[in-house]
């Protein structure tokens, strides 16, 4: 059998070039040698979008159209959506009991997030407790790794801890722990320079976006404000045109030309854009056709999800079992 992934995405929106280098490009890598069961993680993103419940429910289908487009195939992976697999909310429940309002408060990825939304007093219970609910989601499909950023590794960290917990006070080895892989990319920033590419910041580059699109949103990009002729000197250094370029363009000898050329001057802004914009043509033309195709045939898609989503319960239920007969839950 193959090794178990668990790995997904908050259906917030739809996904962007930030998404593909940060995950979807190494899910496809991964579908041939692994088992992934990605979630759509609704319940999750209710969270913190509790007062948009319509806009996550229909965001659902367009986080699923990515994953086709992409070139995800559900013949090898389980497309499922989270709220819809019952199991997840029970296991959540009695992993509850096994963490400390103090060991959650210390977990530094939820402390920043918490800080980066602005909650205070309105912190809402279950934000501050969706990484046992996490936890759930991993440890009910049996999962080996998940690949995660390195400002998620002590979310790994604590779904270990939970596991281990659990076998230490009921026995046996019911819950299985997990191992992190850490992705080697770094975080794609917006076209606007800012460290993280978002829908909600108006920065991103999305991968139904048209040819017209990406064109107008490369020319947006920011470069060297002091770059005001050819012939100056450009900074290569937080430019974000030469960050793209350096994730995309897969020559990188003539990249660092470029960069060469742009330090001593006489390479124009828009010779570099015109560069970039045919390259994130070529890479998204062919995911923009395939998300057409499926949006086309929606009906297709849902069944997607319901028989992957049937298949995930059919899984959680299993360990679900596993977790009340080592708690004596059996009556």
């Amino acid at each position: 059998m193959k090794p178990i992934i668990l790995t997904g995405d908050r259906p917030t929106g739809a996904l962007h070039l930030g998404h593909y280098v940060g995950s979807l490009k190494n899910r496809v890598a991964f579908q041939n040698d692994y088992k992934q069961f990605l979630i759509i993680a609704d319940t999750q993103a209710l969270t913190d979008n509790f007062d948009k419940a319509e806009m996550v429910r229909d965001n659902v289908i367009q986080v699923a159209l990515d994953y086709l487009a992409v070139g995800l195939d559900p013949q090898l992976n389980t497309f499922f959506i989270q709220s819809q697999v019952h199991e997840l909310y029970e296991l959540t429940s009695y992993f509850m009991n096994l963490v400390t309002v103090a060991r959650l408060q210390r977990n530094p990825t939820i402390k920043e997030e918490i800080k980066q939304k602005g909650f205070d007093e309105s912190l809402p219970v279950g934000f501050f407790c969706y990484p046992i609910s996490q936890a759930a989601d991993i440890l009910a499909f049996h999962a080996d790794a998940v690949p995660v950023g390195e400002d998620q590794s002590p979310m790994i960290e604590q779904t270990n801890e939970i596991a281990r917990r659990f076998n230490h006070i009921y026995g046996g080895n019911t819950l299985k722990e997990v191992k992190s892989i850490i992705g080697k990319i770094g975080r794609l920033p917006g076209i606007d320079g800012k460290t993280k590419m978002s829908k909600s910041l108006g920065n991103a580059i999305f991968l139904g976006d048209s040819s017209d699109d990406i064109k107008k949103k490369v020319n947006l990009m920011f470069t060297d404000p002091n770059h005001l002729k050819v012939s100056d000197p450009g900074q290569v250094e937080g430019n974000v045109v030469f960050m793209f370029l350096d994730f995309f363009d897969p020559n990188v000898e003539e990249v660092n030309q470029l960069k060469e050329h742009y330090r001593r001057g006489g390479l124009g802004d828009g010779v570099l854009k015109k560069r970039l914009i045919e390259i994130l043509d070529a890479l998204i033309a062919p995911m923009r056709t395939r998300r057409q195709q499926y949006q086309s045939d929606l009906g297709y898609v849902r069944k997607i999800l319901e028989d992957g989503t049937r298949d995930a319960r059919a899984v959680a239920a299993k360990k679900v079992e596993d977790v009340r007969a080592a708690m004596k839950l059996v009556y």
